[in-house]
């Protein structure tokens, strides 16, 4: 016996091919598409989308994946399916999420986790509960160099102590001179068009309520209307207040203020916003603030800056503590800066302390389900990112200032934010 293992059976062995694993695409057309491209290594077995015109390229890319409208049929017909990576509109995440994940599937959802803070919380339940199932959240610079070198050297105390971060999204969502956004109006249009022939609309309304198809809401324009998307806030907040938030555990603030507003109304994200949050000690951390600039960058960056140019064109964030600064672009890869430039000799001797993420967000995700090393941005922590850009869009809405009581989550001093925590959803269509 031991002779037969240490001879070709071992060398057959070790020429394997890896297991692949079966993923199903659900919402493919737009950003899906590059997510799967990510994963083309695998087993791509299934496509699901309500439109099959607009995810006809991805079906092109993937012809041996069975073609599906319905998620929920997908789900209980197509029984060789292991995991599932969901790229569709916001207020649809957690409805997909949900099922995937009792069904007993490893779940990628795109950022942001979900479409309100009730729905946040019911997954990260759900995904703690889900025994084997990884579940992780599609913001993908998690999983990044940047992000880890910000993490590591907030902890190791490279600038001291932290007690402010501002972060920006220089853009809106509507940008002279581009067409995709420059017919959006103020208001729900009031013509009715035709619902077109390969286009399921009431499944792509899902939970949101009822409303006339129209062009202006599919296949792109979804992000500026409240009840389908969550602005720049989950659109950029979730990528550009990722490190920060990991390094500083910024989870729950203890209040959320909305000092400036333009272009908001009941239907539609605003063009540009200051929030501002307040949070509390946390372990070896003091009170922070955080200041939010949607649409604009902020006058005061170029103050911080000292003659730097901070962040990126789309925009950044600028960690401030006592002994020096960290800065990074709209992702943690990209423009990332310390300064007083003295404190970079300490940071590069700085030993790593985060786990080696190898490849692609997407594809250390599969490994992981697999069994194969290190989840990044599990739905635990993905909720609280997301619930926190969702304080945000409650404080836009409402105005004025929000005290957040995290352990109850609820606004104490703001009953009418309950319908905002946890909004209507269409029967059938329920969480819980």
């Amino acid at each position: 016996m031991a002779a037969a293992l240490s001879g070709p059976n071992l060398l057959a062995q070790a020429a394997a091919p890896a297991r692949k694993l079966r993923i199903a695409g659900i919402g493919v057309g737009g950003m899906g598409s590059g997510n799967l491209g990510n994963l083309a290594a695998e087993n791509i077995v299934a496509l699901c989308d309500v439109d099959h015109a607009f995810a006809a390229p991805t079906f092109a890319k993937f012809p041996a994946a069975k073609r599906w409208r319905d998620f929920r049929e997908m789900l209980a017909k197509q029984d060789d399916i292991e995991a599932v990576l969901i790229a569709t509109p916001d207020h649809t995440h957690a409805a997909i999420a949900m099922a995937a994940l009792r069904a007993g599937k490893h779940v990628y959802c795109q950022k942001p986790l979900t479409h309100d803070i009730y729905e946040a919380r019911q997954l990260a339940a759900a995904a703690a509960a889900a025994k084997g199932c990884v579940a992780v959240m599609g913001n993908q610079y998690h999983s990044s160099t940047g992000a880890h070198k910000v993490v590591e050297w907030v902890r190791a105390g490279v600038i001291g102590e932290v007690k402010r971060v501002v972060a920006w999204c220089s853009l809106n969502y509507r940008p002279f001179g581009n067409a995709p956004w420059a017919t959006l109006t103020d208001t729900p249009p009031a013509d009715t068009p035709p619902v077109p022939q390969t286009l399921d609309w009431d499944l792509w309304l899902g939970p949101a309520k009822t409303r006339p198809y129209h062009p202006t809401y599919h296949p792109a324009r979804w992000r500026a209307w409240w009840d389908f998307g969550c602005g720049m806030m989950g659109d950029r907040g979730v990528h550009t207040l990722d490190a920060a938030c990991w390094a500083l555990d910024l989870t729950a603030p203890a209040s959320i203020e909305r000092l400036a507003i333009d272009g908001a109304n009941e239907y539609i994200h605003p063009d540009k916003a200051h929030v501002r949050y307040q949070f509390p000690a946390r372990g070896n951390f003091p009170a922070l603030q955080l200041d939010w600039y949607s649409g604009e960058r902020p006058a005061e960056v170029a103050d911080l800056a000292g003659g730097r140019k901070l962040g990126d064109d789309e925009g950044g964030s600028v960690i401030i503590g006592s002994r020096g600064v960290i800065s990074h672009g709209t992702y943690a890869t990209e423009q990332l800066n310390l300064f007083p430039d003295t404190l970079m000799e300490q940071a590069r001797k700085l030993p790593s302390t985060l786990p080696e993420l190898r490849g692609s967000h997407e594809a250390i995700w599969a490994a992981a389900c697999k069994g194969q090393g290190p989840v990044s941005s599990d739905f635990a922590y993905a909720a609280a990112l997301t619930e926190m850009t969702h304080l945000g869009n409650l404080a836009i809405r409402l105005g004025g200032k929000i005290e957040w009581d995290a352990a109850a989550g609820r606004a104490t001093n703001r009953p009418e934010a309950a319908a905002l925590i946890r909004m209507p959803r269409r029967e059938g269509w329920e969480l819980a």
